[in-house]
């Protein structure tokens, strides 16, 4: 498969008056055409500030300090404003976390979607009409010829972001950036959403970028997964391998604090204990060191690079290291 995204060393800034806050800190990862990634972390970790970097929607105080965001080759961080905006909703589209804030509560829901479709193609308004009554129709609005006269506030949570993932695929964009898409969603909505977007993804053949805590939204849609933490990646992983075979501490912490009856037995869940790093002084080594029970003086100094378990499979711990445990540095912070 051809690569369709390609972010390499991506560092993103925010310049407060208090100080710099490292959002994201040297990530790099690729996207294939027809891969739907998840990116998974805790609040904070730096997966929406991601996405939005891709986009090219980081405003002030805050900035792309270095990398490149390769889209079909294309450097997107290297392009204005109004040349982002023929990629944005076109090429790139993006379901925000949160829908009430996203569409505009004085225009109604058709004119927003036909100023969208016009925006973006040669179609008239009345052709854009008709698209955006056929989108409303695909992500499963009743009675789309008489909703689409409808304002947001007229609309279910679980409507409004139907409604965004309507306005999000009416170009049939290559590659679909959804950020937690499900978070204020009940189950059943956040299933029905999820099969929707799986769906789609047939339908237009668009790649999916996933951002989301939910480990469980991850495991239902998703084929590859990022874990995010600190503002840096600790690994990269197909689905089954990141379940079957977690490789970081931190990832194991994850998956620990999830609950799970599988064997019909109750098991306490397991916290990671601490806090996550103050991104505006965070730590010289691993982020996750002071947090990790399998900490070393050398995670204290330096963040280990992705060291390469199989062929799908990558994790920044130095407990990869290829000569662990002989090499400099190997050893315990609390001398277990």
């Amino acid at each position: 498969m051809a690569k369709l995204l390609e972010v390499k060393n991506l560092r993103t800034t925010f310049f407060t008056h208090l100080g710099e806050v490292q959002a994201v800190r040297g990530i790099s990862f690729d996207l294939e055409e027809g891969d739907i990634l998840g990116i998974v972390g805790e609040s904070g970790s730096g997966k929406s500030v991601t996405s939005l970097s891709i986009m090219g929607l980081v405003d002030e105080p805050g900035k792309i300090t270095e990398g490149e965001v390769l889209f079909e080759n294309i450097d997107l961080t290297k392009l204005s404003n109004q040349q982002m905006g023929d990629y944005r909703g076109n090429d790139i589209s993006m379901i925000f976390q949160d829908p009430m804030t996203s569409i505009n509560p004085v225009y109604s829901i058709g004119n927003q979607l036909i100023e969208v479709i016009m925006r973006h193609t040669k179609m008239t308004k009345e052709e854009a009409k008709e698209r955006a009554i056929s989108l409303l129709k695909l992500v499963g609005i009743p009675e789309p010829e008489k909703r689409i006269k409808s304002y947001p506030h007229q609309f279910s949570g679980g409507m409004r972001q139907r409604v965004m993932i309507a306005m999000a695929i009416s170009c049939n964009p290559k590659l679909l950036i959804a950020d937690e898409p499900t978070t204020a969603l009940d189950v059943t909505i956040q299933a029905q959403i999820l099969e929707l977007m799986r769906d789609l993804k047939d339908k237009i053949n668009s790649s999916i970028i996933l951002i989301t805590h939910d480990l469980g939204v991850i495991a239902e849609i998703c084929n590859k997964v990022i874990v995010m933490y600190g503002g840096m990646i600790m690994e990269k992983a197909d689905i089954l391998n990141l379940y079957d075979n977690p490789q970081h501490p931190y990832t194991k912490g994850l998956l620990l604090s999830v609950p799970r009856n599988v064997t019909g037995v109750k098991k306490r869940l397991v916290p990671i204990e601490g806090s996550p790093p103050d991104l505006m002084s965070p730590p010289t080594g691993c982020p996750f060191s002071p947090r990790c029970p399998h900490a070393m003086e050398i995670c204290l100094k330096e963040a280990a690079p992705l060291f390469k378990i199989s062929k799908t499979q990558e994790a920044s711990c130095w407990l990869h290291h290829p000569d662990a445990p002989d090499f400099e540095g190997f050893v315990k912070v609390k001398g277990e």
